[in-house]
């Protein structure tokens, strides 16, 4: 607590901000393929699992299961420690990719899934009798109306990820968090414990809250748009019963 308020410990961080900067864009660069890597895994096990086939649906949920049940942190040494074992071995920052990216993917698909199956069944079979194929369905009738539903959980799960950029501190990341270990453990940097980590949680502070507050006001609109629906709706229904 002294060191939040001494200067020197400030001095510290400020001269070094250089270091700071590098563990955060790299936590930036982390995070922007680990998102798209789960989105990728997100939307393909997510129509695994409403495809009503049996096989893939299946695999999409053992997928599913084991990630979700399964520690970020001990995916993410079995991945890099595993490869280096073998003899194939795979630099910290595309282990961490992937295997925030596997993880995430788990839950992008849950989030896919239900958008998807919050769609009435009807639309499913009003395509089907038009000739579309399941592909086709998605693309043009399915995923366009679910999209709104979609995409609030999934901005928060992006945000997640962003925060479990963290996790590579275990195996010995240049994120902002390994970065920020290092600079308090220096020989010439220790000492500046509460203005290292306070700047580090401000940095995460910047990228996650925009973020979050996004996706409720995404989610805040949805609501506004269904209660004003069904409002219309019930008006309609009033209008054509006093017109009888």
């Amino acid at each position: 607590m002294e060191t939040l308020i001494s200067l020197d410990a400030w001095t510290k961080v400020w001269t070094f901000k250089s270091t700071f900067l590098l563990g955060f864009l790299t936590t930036l660069e982390t995070a922007l393929f680990a998102v798209m890597l789960s989105l990728c895994l997100g939307l393909l096990f997510g129509l695994m699992s409403t495809s009503g086939r049996k096989l893939p649906a299946a695999i999409a949920r053992v997928y599913v299961e084991f990630i979700q049940n399964t520690p970020l942190l001990l995916q993410i040494c079995f991945l890099y420690y595993a490869m280096s074992f073998s003899g194939h071995s795979i630099s910290i920052l595309a282990s961490g990719i992937i295997s925030i990216g596997v993880y995430h993917g788990a839950y992008m698909s849950e989030v896919i899934r239900a958008g998807i199956q919050s769609i009435p069944r009807g639309q499913f079979e009003a395509a089907k009798s038009q000739g579309f194929n399941y592909v086709g369905t998605m693309y043009y009738i399915i995923l366009p109306q679910s999209i709104k539903i979609i995409l609030p959980p999934m901005v928060n799960q992006v945000v997640n990820l962003i925060k479990n950029t963290s996790c590579l501190y275990i195996i010995g990341g240049s994120d902002l968090i390994s970065i920020t270990y290092s600079f308090v453990t220096g020989a010439n940097t220790g000492g500046a414990h509460g203005p290292a980590y306070l700047v580090s949680g401000i940095l995460f502070f910047i990228i996650c809250f925009p973020l979050s507050m996004l996706a409720s006001t995404w989610e805040n609109n949805l609501k506004k748009r269904e209660r004003l629906t069904v409002d219309k709706a019930k008006a309609q229904t009033v209008e054509a019963q006093e017109d009888l």
